[in-house]
């Protein structure tokens, strides 16, 4: 589970400050934010459509639940899931009417664009092709968003003219064939930590970085 929290916390490993209503994972007695747990690739699906989410978890390649405590009731209620972000707009295209799907669709991508840092984002965009030239440029723009997206998130948070430290673009894009290619967030919705989860699936990373790094591009796959 992901927990929805409900007073100010902070990330166990990287400090980073949340505020109510933000996501934490536990692991162990170690609270961490989503991009230090490896799920801040997963968009949050709200309960109430059942239908919805039904189908988004059946396309995501796993979905953990959101969780909040219940001062009144005393006990932790389902808020929602979280899920593949291309799996919610396919559930979404199934389930509710043409203009509202590309309604939210298009909120989604306004909402990524008003968070885009764009120098940030052209630059890590070079370093990308230029490490691995074989990256499909469908991969490589959703890499380059997500991390866009964080770095811009995170300087939002620092003290005026002070900018954190931008993160490797190996380490993102490890991070993105972790998620998106191999077995590591079942590995931790089962019970797995992030170590033991990450020595896991290490070969199939190594793997595919491998082809990345000779390989060229094979259009938008």
């Amino acid at each position: 589970m992901v927990f929805s929290i409900l007073r100010g916390s902070s990330c166990g490993e990287c400090s980073e400050a949340l505020g109510r209503g933000q996501l934490l994972w536990k692991e162990g007695d170690l609270g961490l934010c989503m991009a230090c747990a490896g799920l801040d690739h997963l968009v949050f699906l709200g309960r109430g459509n059942a239908a919805l989410t039904r189908r988004a978890r059946k396309y995501s390649r796993f979905s953990p639940v959101v969780v909040r405590f219940s001062r009144a009731r005393k006990r932790y209620e389902r808020q929602g899931v979280l899920v593949d972000e291309e799996a919610l707009s396919r559930a979404e295209q199934e389930c509710l009417p043409a203009h509202k799907s590309r309604l939210y669709a298009g909120l989604r991508a306004e909402w990524a664009r008003e968070n885009w840092d764009q120098a940030y984002f052209e630059d890590f965009v070079r370093q990308l092709a230029k490490l691995y030239p074989g990256c499909p440029r469908r991969a490589a723009d959703k890499i380059a968003r997500q991390a866009c997206e964080r770095h811009s998130r995170r300087s939002a948070r620092t003290p005026s003219g002070k900018q954190p430290e931008r993160p490797p673009v190996r380490q993102a894009v490890a991070a993105h064939v972790r998620n998106t290619a191999t077995r590591y967030g079942e590995l931790l919705v089962e019970g797995k930590t992030r170590i033991q989860a990450r020595k896991l699936v290490k070969s199939e990373v190594s793997a595919v970085l491998d082809e990345w790094t000779r390989g060229s591009p094979e259009g938008s796959a």
